[in-house]
């Protein structure tokens, strides 16, 4: 079986920003034994019903299932890998909460990226995204998962008015809610761009033009995912911010 090896760096961060009492952000970046990377956020929501944990089980679950990942030749084998681990997460979500009142109504966005070779396959549940960056140019991989972001697409409000919504935070779909889960899964062709994950406290808070600016920097993975805290926290920090970030080395 003919493998193509990667190269890079990556760093991952997530802060509680400047309005939230605590932290309910999870991310998570790794390269397995096969040379694949892994990047995954996770946005608890729940508040005090548990957001904390529900997004933390979901990063340990899919995390754990990473380290023992056997790589594939065929994209179709890690498509069904992914929905495996989104399954697992699922269940562990929803039966903690089946068995801890407190944690009722408890559950988490959930954005994995697994770049193997030169593909990339990108699974998704609630509203946190996935980027290409790449020669000063972004591209959104992900498709919000949100109530507005429904009447958007299907033309009931304009693009401006999604912005100011009363119900723009409403999401359509999340890991743990329900016993069974649905989710987007999409496959791109990997030619060396930079990988973004974040939740929206990153994404609400910076426009494009500074998501762009801070990956096409010379500073180090860690230094761009510290900027992007910082420069979120600067703009209002009115959420929980989570980064997940790789950035491809040449080979020569």
């Amino acid at each position: 079986m003919i493998r193509y090896s990667i190269h890079g760096t990556y760093a991952y961060r997530t802060d509680r920003g400047q309005v939230r009492s605590h932290d309910e952000d999870r991310a998570y970046v790794s390269m397995n034994a096969a040379g694949e990377v892994l990047l995954a956020v996770s946005d608890g929501m729940g508040g005090a019903n548990k957001g904390d944990v529900a997004s933390k089980m979901a990063i340990d679950v899919v995390s754990a299932l990473f380290k023992k990942k056997k790589p594939h030749f065929f994209a179709y084998f890690d498509r069904l890998w992914l929905r495996h681990a989104f399954k697992k997460a699922n269940a562990a979500i929803y039966d903690y909460a089946e068995h801890h009142a407190e944690a009722d109504g408890m559950g988490a966005t959930l954005v994995v990226a697994l770049v193997s070779g030169k593909r990339v396959l990108v699974a998704n549940v609630g509203d946190s995204r996935a980027y290409f960056i790449k020669d000063r140019g972004i591209h959104q991989l992900t498709v919000d998962q949100t109530y507005v972001n429904f009447l958007l697409r299907s033309g009931k409000i304009r693009k401006e008015e999604a912005l100011t919504h009363p119900e723009r935070h409403v999401l359509m779909n999340a890991v743990g809610i329900y016993p069974s889960l649905s989710l987007d899964l999409y496959s791109y062709r990997y030619s060396g761009e930079s990988i973004l994950l974040c939740s929206d406290g990153l994404y609400n808070q910076l426009p494009v033009s500074s998501i762009v600016a801070i990956a096409s920097t010379d500073e180090r993975a860690d230094q761009k995912a510290a900027a992007y805290v910082y420069e979120a926290n600067g703009t209002g920090g009115s959420d929980n911010i989570a980064v997940a970030y790789w950035e491809a080395l040449s080979n020569d």
